[in-house]
């Protein structure tokens, strides 16, 4: 007989990491930081038409210190390199980043010195959203998947254990320069 059967009904059993998720992804509020012609996808998912407000994001926070969702929607240039990482560094934790559009996932079109080549090399990124603009559909995907990992976030020592663990597998990844096939 198991600890389910001997407690009375109406009693739900959960953790405490469990329902603290499902806190944080109710009430997921995104920084705006648009930077280019992805921004205007983005800027149309909060309107009615695709209403972001059913999933408790009405509101695209001016504020970094207010906001736990940065989408960076369009290229990064070098001059604005340090104001994103800055934006993200005032962002409280736990904190997510959405790299929306293929310029701030991987430069883009703009291979030269003036974009930089991935918002990756500026902050980590959760989930990157291909497309050239992507359409608002992509972006409420992108953003569900950003809740699945809200969800699933630990807490406390749990989630210390869980950086050092992350830290471990991204120092242990083959480095890009020794990869063969289409990337050289």
């Amino acid at each position: 007989m198991g600890i389910q059967e001997s407690l009375p009904g109406g009693v739900i059993l959960t953790s405490l990491e469990t329902v603290a998720g499902l806190a944080r992804a109710g009430s997921m509020w995104p920084a705006t930081f648009g930077l280019a012609c992805c921004s205007i996808e983005m800027m149309s998912t909060g309107g009615p038409r695709w209403d972001l407000a059913r999933f408790g994001m009405e509101v695209f926070r001016g504020s970094p210190r207010q906001a736990d969702l940065m989408i960076v929607a369009g290229r990064v240039s070098q001059k604005m390199a340090p104001v994103m990482r800055q934006v993200y560094d005032q962002m409280p934790d736990p904190k997510w980043v959405i790299a929306m559009g293929v310029c701030a996932s991987s430069g883009g079109m703009f291979n030269n010195y003036a974009i930089v080549q991935g918002a990756d090399h500026i902050v980590p990124v959760d989930v990157y959203l291909p497309g050239c603009p992507p359409r608002p559909e992509m972006l409420i995907d992108a953003i569900l998947k950003v809740h699945e990992k809200a969800k699933a976030t630990k807490m406390g020592a749990h989630r210390q254990a869980e950086i050092t663990e992350l830290e471990e597998l991204a120092l242990q990844a083959e480095p890009t320069s020794a990869m063969k096939g289409l990337l050289r």
